[in-house]
């Protein structure tokens, strides 16, 4: 496997180069690791960073690291200034190997036949200088200068997060081809994923990015298609363990992000002796109170409550889910729609999915369709141990990390949905009750009439 050590230029009390509030080690630590990101992602390889914070490392500490650990590649991020515009890579103007030479004509070539042509930039040619990184490095090493900071049309595109991301992935990709690195294997594992934001926009989720890179985190856009529509999520990492996704959430939400973590893969569980059978009302089986009953209860209480039952009353079905009693959940959870806790309306999040209290305002669904499956595949993640039905996408961001099965009635659920909850189960059936209870004083009232109209009849 090759090695690549990847330098953020300057970093510290070295801001680099600067103009208006903006500096250059900036910039160069935000390419830098989302090109060590793509790298270790996509392919067999090992990333080391020669600063992994802002900090200041002098340039002999960078060339020793990457001499030490005998890496195959040295890259170095910067960006320019001085009154110019463009792209640019240099090499090292004393003697270097022919392969040298190669990889610099390969990465920058690539670069200008795609990213660079794109975006309109100009292309200043691969040149080569007595830089220190470049001569004191005894691998092949590589420098490049992205944009130029103090060029108005340059920083327009380096606040750009489409564009970072885009160059970003260019950059490891044109080094992956250039070094033959070979496609990493796909994981047996599945991966927890930091998402910072859901969205129907992409123009919200370049917001949202453009915001995570200015305070100094690493983050891209992946697509998703749920209920037929497109959502934009921000993912800010991808781990295999569980705790490290948990660590960079807690990071972001110290820096004011709100976020949840998505587990996407299916690692086997180790065969358990079978568990005693839940005690109380089974979460599967048939949806009774029609949607108009559903509907009608919760507007007799919260007139401006949203229309869900049609919702609520389709999706249960396709999973086998009591679409009634779920509606009872969602009306426990919102407080009959009026969201009076930590979510807040436009999430669209009606079960209060990740919502852990203390103000996280868990997840955001794009639409209330899509926020009613994630309802009902949560509780369906709880009650079955079955795949999703054929044709379905997972619209639920925690249903990876619940244990399959491990609720099959709703008293079950209690010190599960809720922390520590223990009557969550029995509070949700006590507003389903009333939900009956409401029905059937309307029937009640409905039969009366009639048999009254019955009984005037005169034949």
């Amino acid at each position: 496997m090759k090695l690549i050590v990847i330098d953020p230029g300057h970093g510290g009390a070295d801001p680099g180069a600067m103009f208006k509030n903006y500096q250059e080690k900036n910039f160069n630590f935000a390419i830098a690791r989302m090109i060590r990101d793509r790298l270790v992602s996509k392919y067999d390889v090992e990333v080391i960073m020669t600063r992994e914070t802002d900090k200041n490392v002098d340039l002999k500490s960078r060339t020793d690291l990457a001499n030490v650990i005998k890496a195959d590649f040295f890259l170095s991020i910067h960006h320019n200034a001085a009154g110019g515009s463009g792209f640019e890579s240099y090499i090292f103007n004393g003697s270097i190997p022919s392969e040298t030479v190669q990889l610099q004509a390969n990465i920058h070539d690539k670069l200008a036949s795609t990213v660079l042509q794109k975006y309109s930039i100009r292309n200043r040619g691969k040149k080569r200088a007595d830089f220190h990184v470049l001569r004191e490095t005894k691998m092949s090493a590589l420098l490049l200068e992205v944009l130029f900071i103090d060029n108005e049309a340059d920083l327009k595109l380096m606040t750009n997060p489409t564009f970072l991301m885009e160059m970003a992935t260019g950059i490891a990709d044109a080094t992956a081809t250039a070094l033959n690195l070979p496609v990493a294997p796909v994981p047996t594992e599945g991966l927890f994923k930091v998402i910072v934001g859901s969205f129907s926009k992409m123009e919200n989720a370049e917001e949202q990015l453009k915001i995570l890179i200015q305070k100094g985190f690493n983050a891209f856009i992946a697509t998703a298609t749920i209920t037929n529509s497109t959502v934009y999520r921000v993912q800010a990492g991808a781990f295999k363990e569980k705790e490290n996704a948990e660590a960079l959430a807690v990071s972001l939400n110290k820096a004011g992000f709100e976020t949840f973590i998505l587990y996407e893969g299916s690692v086997p569980d180790p065969p358990e002796e079978p568990p005693e059978p839940d005690k109380g009302y089974k979460i599967e089986g048939k949806t009774v109170l029609t949607t108009e009953q559903m509907d009608s209860y919760v507007r007799s209480i919260n007139p401006n409550a949203p229309l869900l039952g049609a919702l609520y009353a389709s999706y249960s079905q396709r999973y086998g889910i009591r679409g009634d009693v779920a509606f009872a959940q969602a009306i426990h959870e919102t407080n009959f729609f009026r969201f009076t806790g930590d979510v807040r309306p436009e999430q669209n999040n009606f079960a209060g999915i990740g919502a852990t209290g203390g103000g996280t305002r868990g997840a955001t669904f794009s639409s209330p369709a899509t926020g009613v499956l994630a309802h009902i595949q949560h509780l369906y993640a709880y009650s079955s141990t079955a795949s999703l039905p054929k044709g379905d996408e997972k619209a639920d961001p925690r249903f990876g990390l619940v244990k399959r099965g491990s609720a099959t009635t709703w008293q079950a659920l209690n010190g599960k949905w809720a922390v520590p909850g223990t009557n969550y189960g029995q509070l949700v059936l006590t507003q389903y009750k009333k939900m009956v209870q409401n029905s059937l004083i309307s029937l009640n009232m409905e039969r009366e009439k009639l048999q009254n109209t019955l009984n005037t009849i005169d034949i």
